[in-house]
């Protein structure tokens, strides 16, 4: 049960806003990719060109995403060291909301690249500053179920990204495709609003004021000395297996959910109009199977890290995603029942994220809490940039392609389990300067 001041609350929610809206913006790309890159192109929509072209640029636009996030993210976390939690997610939310709703603007994909990188730095950055906030404000009794709670924000992104996408391009303009993913990209700008709620009542954490008056700005460098390199690697090893997991199956659920639907209709003998209402369906059914799971999947993660530790924890879930990702993408199924098996996915690949915004910042001292937990969070993305780029190039041969390589990654994790002699526990670690 968590003992929160009304206070804590506050500051609990507003990272929970932030890392929302953070999904929300960063995710959005993925959901208009059908309609918006052919636009961009001036290819027509649904045609074989455009399938193709999609998929191609899905994971161009992808792995610029996690590239620019990656960097976003080192680089506020040592922000948010120097200038404090509250500033820098004030700051964040402000970059990747105007970036975001500058894609509706966007004339061609070289624009449109330049929006989005705009706003990886921010969606990058938000993280770091967030998680160490609400870690450093909340009772220690409380760290845990604070940080899933914190996380429970991303699939309710997710959430919120799919039904403002399919509101606006299944109920309110089903029949122009071409401008419906532009209005889609200007909600990118509702974070705006929500960055006052941090401006006006949230000020900077009591741990980190006193931390930062009387000592040195933390570098990036220092993450590598004798002292914090066994808690660098640590954190790298976790995030980057999560994240590539993660960006490689989640990026293309949008896709993949198309080009069954559009195999199935076309079987079916549908018409433009029920082809069109069944890829809106099937991306919703997909989508909200992946997010259910990934919601409660993440509130798992206390009972699991509490009862068996951190490192029991990583491994299980780690396993469990390897299994989720093999019988999804390897048995033969109906289109349909294999959304549905996306819950499982979400359960596992999503769900092991709710343990990051606790495990990160037990590692790290304050006075480098954020630039350590941003580093290991974001820069893995990086060494995740080029999954979503191969498996956009192999899905642009067809969607058979796409699953048989989400097949081959669902043995990722099954990596991961190979790194857990470097992984360390943190169970009962307090927080300290």
């Amino acid at each position: 049960m968590l003992r929160l001041s009304r206070y804590q609350w506050t500051v609990l929610f507003a990272a929970w806003l932030g890392w929302g809206f953070d999904i929300f913006d960063g995710i959005l790309f993925n959901y208009v990719a059908p309609n918006c890159v052919p636009t961009l192109l001036g290819l027509t929509i649904g045609s074989p060109e455009a399938k193709s072209a999609t998929l191609f640029w899905t994971g161009v636009l992808t792995a610029i995403l996690l590239v620019g996030w990656a960097v976003g993210g080192v680089i506020f976390g040592q922000v948010a060291d120097r200038i404090g939690r509250t500033k820098t997610l004030l700051l964040t939310m402000l970059l990747y909301a105007l970036g975001t709703a500058s894609c509706a603007l966007a004339p061609n994909i070289g624009v449109l690249i330049l929006f989005r990188v705009v706003a990886s730095l921010g969606i990058g950055g938000e993280w770091a500053a967030g998680a160490s906030m609400v870690a450093e404000v909340v009772p220690e009794t409380s760290r845990v179920e604070a940080g899933a709670l914190l996380y429970t924000s991303a699939p309710t992104g997710l959430f919120l990204a799919t039904f403002v996408n399919y509101q606006i391009a299944g109920v309110l303009l089903p029949g122009n495709p071409e401008t419906s993913w532009r209005i889609v990209f200007l909600c990118g700008l509702i974070p705006a609003a929500a960055a006052f709620i941090v401006r006006l009542f949230v000020k900077e954490p009591e741990l980190w004021q006193k931390t930062a008056s009387i000592a040195a700005p933390p570098t990036v460098r220092e993450l590598f000395n004798r002292e914090n390199l066994p808690l660098t690697i640590s954190g790298f090893l976790m995030a980057v297996t999560a994240l590539v997991t993660w960006w490689s199956s989640n990026s293309f659920i949008p896709v993949v959910s198309t080009g069954l639907a559009q195999t199935f209709a076309k079987a079916q003998n549908f018409d433009k109009a029920a082809t069109l209402a069944l890829v809106e369906h099937w991306k919703v059914l997909a989508t909200t199977s992946f997010n259910m799971g990934g919601l409660i999947g993440t509130l798992l993660t206390v009972p699991a890290a509490k009862y068996l530790g951190r490192k029991a924890m990583f491994s299980l879930y780690f396993a469990l995603s390897a299994v989720s990702m093999l019988v999804t993408f390897g048995l033969d199924m109906p289109p349909e029942t294999r959304l549905y098996m996306y819950f499982f996915i979400g359960l596992t690949v999503f769900g092991v994220f709710g343990s990051f915004t606790y495990y990160l910042p037990e590692l790290f001292p304050t006075r480098i809490r954020a630039t350590g937990s941003g580093f290991c969070y974001n820069i893995g993305r990086l060494v995740a940039a080029p999954g979503p780029f191969l498996v956009g190039y192999i899905a642009s041969q067809g969607v058979s392609s796409a699953l048989g390589t989400l097949f081959w990654i669902g043995f990722v994790p099954i990596v991961g389990l190979c790194f857990m002699p470097w992984v360390i526990e943190t169970k009962g670690r307090a927080i300290g300067n």
